[in-house]
């Protein structure tokens, strides 16, 4: 997970994930790929939750949250004020876009203004990660 704060996780890349988790969740029981056990089981058996995106989720909101308040060059390549043309095509999705609806303010300019103060930004973390979403 070293350097998973620069991440971008779309749909598809958090089901890879919630993959590998339960791969790793199976090699540490020892359970056989060929055993005819369930998702819901093997989480039932460990007495777990799949917490690798969730986590991943809270290192990146904490790591934007100290850029954000520190405004230097990192806080204008995270916002991407960067005057120059669009490029073709449908635009990337970006790691501001994942955050914001993780943490469920829905926009991203409300998520900038939501960072400023230190205290609201880390009960929005808490909450999101507690909720597992």
């Amino acid at each position: 997970m070293y350097g998973c704060e620069a991440w971008t996780i779309s749909k598809q890349i958090q089901n890879k994930l919630e993959e590998t988790e339960m791969w790793f969740l199976r090699r540490m029981l020892r359970i056989p790929w060929t055993a005819k056990k369930t998702k819901e089981r093997v989480l039932n058996e460990t007495y777990k939750r799949r917490s690798l995106v969730r986590t991943i989720r809270k290192r990146q909101a904490t790591f934007l949250g100290h850029v954000m308040r520190r405004g230097k060059l990192e806080h204008l390549v995270t916002t991407g004020k960067f005057e120059e043309k669009r490029s073709r095509g449908r635009q990337r999705e970006k790691i501001m876009d994942g955050l914001a609806t993780w943490l469920g303010t829905g926009k991203v300019l409300d998520t900038l203004a939501d960072v400023k103060d230190r205290d609201l930004w880390r009960d929005m973390i808490a909450n999101a990660y507690k909720q597992g979403t």
